[in-house]
């Protein structure tokens, strides 16, 4: 005292008056149970969670904790001389995944601190370590998800639905309602018909399928007498051997003279070998073979 003039020295804060402030009166992070009676502290940087002069962070100048956030750890320690900077009041430092490392981290960095925080530092860090495992051990497991269900979101959905039923039952029911009165001719003429003009429009095509059917008669008839008549068909080779009738060489040149490259020429049935037409038969059907020549030479040969 002699020193400062008899007086005390002046400090930044004072440990012993913001513990009593707090222990005392009101402290914000302060939580109480009534069985067993205990008094907890909600704040983050608190090293054991207990409301007491040894653990509270407002109450000591020299203050250090573990902190794990996304699945590492941090080393949070706090000093007097950064007390003014509240920006800069914590130190945080990164602490490595091995947990004989991290400890020797603590070591080092509180190697003059007191005991009783270094101890509690390592326990804590023991505990987030071992919270750390399960958490890994639970995410390689396959679980079930819980959602979360709103129940004014399914009452407004189930009203939804039953005014939507509601609404397709009674346009059902008036379609139905109306196509019986249709059928029952309520309506009459709601369609503005010439009833004369559609009867003539309906028996002409009755005319036309009866017309149809009778010609398809006639022509099944006719290609039935065909087949047991004197017309047949063969396959022929492209080779046409020299020994063959003079009859059959002229008419390949008959049909080959005058046709080009890949032209090709329709020959009738009807025809004779001379090349004179035949009567027509009415409705008889016509039968054409095509013929496609080359250059290179005679390609038909007429069995």
């Amino acid at each position: 005292r002699q020193e400062y003039g008899g007086q005390e020295p002046v400090t930044m804060q004072h440990d012993e008056v913001i513990w009593s402030a707090i222990n005392q009166n009101f402290c914000s992070f302060k939580a109480k149970t009534k069985q067993p009676p205990q008094t907890f502290c909600r704040n983050q940087y608190n090293l054991t969670g207990l409301c007491n002069r040894s653990s509270c962070p407002l109450a000591n100048s020299q203050y250090a904790t573990v902190l794990e956030k996304e699945g590492v750890c941090y080393l949070y320690m706090k000093t007097i001389e950064r007390a003014h900077s509240p920006k800069n009041l914590w130190e945080r430092i990164k602490m490595p995944k091995n947990y004989m490392k991290s400890l020797e981290l603590i070591d080092e960095q509180l190697k003059y601190w007191p005991k009783f925080i270094v101890h509690k530092a390592k326990q804590r860090l023991t505990k987030l370590h071992q919270m750390i495992v399960r958490m890994r051990r639970l995410k390689l497991k396959v679980r079930p998800k819980a959602v979360g269900i709103s129940k004014k979101i399914e009452r407004r959905e189930a009203k939804r639905e039953e005014k939507a039923e509601a609404a397709a039952a009674l346009d059902k029911a008036i379609e139905k309602e109306l196509l019986a009165r249709l059928d029952s001719g309520v309506y009459g003429d709601i369609y503005n018909l010439r009833q004369n003009s559609f009867e003539e429009a309906l028996d002409g095509k009755e005319a036309d399928a009866d017309e149809d059917l009778d010609d398809g008669e006639e022509i099944s008839e006719e290609e039935e007498e065909e087949e047991e008549g004197e017309y047949e068909h063969e396959f022929v080779e492209e080779y046409v051997d020299m020994d063959d009738d003079m009859e059959d060489d002229d008419l390949a040149a008959a049909v080959g003279k005058g046709a080009k490259k890949g032209s090709r020429k329709r020959i009738t049935p009807e025809d004779d070998e001379d090349g004179a037409p035949k009567r027509r038969n009415k409705r008889k059907p016509r039968m054409e073979i095509e013929y496609e020549m080359e250059d290179e030479g005679p390609q038909l040969h007429l069995a």
